[in-house]
């Protein structure tokens, strides 16, 4: 026997330690699905400074802001013992369909020993994701656990998505500041040790009536805005510097315009199964006199998302991306057109690992001024 074919099979009988890039929340969904199926999952740290850095050091500065994270997170993840790694490429023009192979190539030239596994969303949704699922874990998975985890996972991500919609409602109202965090926070512990569909069920049943028993001021004038851009940094708290609490602290509601389980359920599952409008066939719709077709990334949803907010009266919409992001650099040329348009405000905030919090807090406060003015001028008149 060849050393070449000895030195594989001693790599196949190797315990698989499966870890994937943070983002957010992601991290519980997902590692439920991938447990539940017998899968030994060992997660990276949630994204932070020395994450940012090892990205950095190891990336070409104009690269955008999610794939120094990703590339910081598998570094960590197999610094700490992983020794394979997921991933998935989609469809459409965003870099996002680089990732995978960029960040394999510099982790080998790294010297780093491991498998990737790229999900490829071109060959499929769910039946690509069960397989490749079985693929890192290296053995057969029956069809039950895979059906079950899939389930299990997808009632995380619904469950996620409750109850901080529910946190953006109560935190600019509550009366004593904090009240909401603790109790969203402490959700979000509990979703992540539930085992079973029901128990995270009642999980979000038990948070709502908590976040209800909350004393809230109704008669407080409240701002509503739109949160919108590129989905990584929408979703992930280190990467927008907790953008929604800020927001919430200075008395402004976010509505989130992309979370968690509408991203999960428009990309892995099928056409047929959504029984309403998504968000992005919304976006399509109400955005062609501005653009006539995806450009890759969330540049559509941008700016159909602002349009959307100008007919529902919303007061404002602040629009973030990662510095050098093509798709939403286009969204951003245009959005100025659409604001004045649409009669509605709009910022456009840039994200990269140099900006810092103070400048951002400080742009944010004099937005939130400017649609307090706008909304007292317009009950005046």
């Amino acid at each position: 026997m060849s050393l070449e074919l000895k030195e594989k099979k001693a790599n196949n009988k190797k315990e698989r330690i499966i870890s994937f890039p943070r983002m957010g929340h992601l991290s519980i969904p997902v590692s439920a699905m991938l447990r539940s199926m017998g899968a030994n999952v060992l997660l990276a740290p949630s994204n932070n400074t020395e994450t940012l850095n090892y990205g950095t050091r190891h990336s070409y500065e104009t690269v955008c802001l999610p794939y120094k994270l990703n590339l910081g997170n598998y570094i960590q993840a197999l610094d700490a013992g992983a020794n394979v790694l997921l991933m998935f490429n989609a469809p459409g023009t965003c870099r996002l369909g680089n990732y995978a192979r960029m960040a394999e190539a510099t982790l080998i030239d790294l010297g780093y020993d491991f498998e990737m596994v790229i999900f490829d969303m071109y060959k499929g949704k769910l039946v690509e994701i069960s397989r490749k699922f079985a693929q890192a874990m290296g053995k057969k998975v029956s069809f039950t656990k895979i059906l079950y985890g899939i389930r299990l996972g997808f009632a995380k991500f619904d469950a996620l998505d409750v109850i901080e919609r529910k946190l953006f409602y109560t935190r600019p109202r509550e009366i004593k500041p904090g009240a909401a965090e603790i109790i969203y926070k402490a959700g979000i512990r509990a979703i992540d040790s539930a085992t079973t569909i029901q128990e995270v069920k009642d999980i979000v049943d038990i948070t709502i009536e908590k976040y209800d028993s909350i004393p809230i001021d109704n008669n407080k004038d409240v701002l509503k805005v739109y949160l919108t851009g590129e989905f990584f940094v929408l979703l992930d708290q280190f990467t927008n510097m907790e953008i929604e609490k800020e927001l919430g602290l200075l008395g402004v509601e976010v509505e989130r315009q992309i979370m968690l389980s509408d991203w999960t359920n428009g990309v892995l599952l099928p056409k047929w199964i959504h029984k309403r409008e998504s968000h992005r066939e919304r976006a399509f719709r109400v955005a062609n006199n501005y653009i006539k077709r995806a450009i890759g990334g969330e540049c559509m949803e941008s700016i159909g998302d602002t349009v959307y907010a100008a007919q529902a009266n919303i007061d404002g919409v602040v629009h973030i991306g990662p510095f050098n992001c093509n798709p939403e650099i286009v969204s951003q040329c245009i959005l100025p057109h659409v604001s004045r348009k649409e009669n509605i405000p709009v910022i456009s905030l840039v994200i990269d690992e140099h900006q810092g919090k103070a400048g951002f807090v400080t742009r944010l406060e004099a937005f939130v001024d400017l649609m307090y003015r706008r909304k007292r001028a317009k009950i005046t008149a």
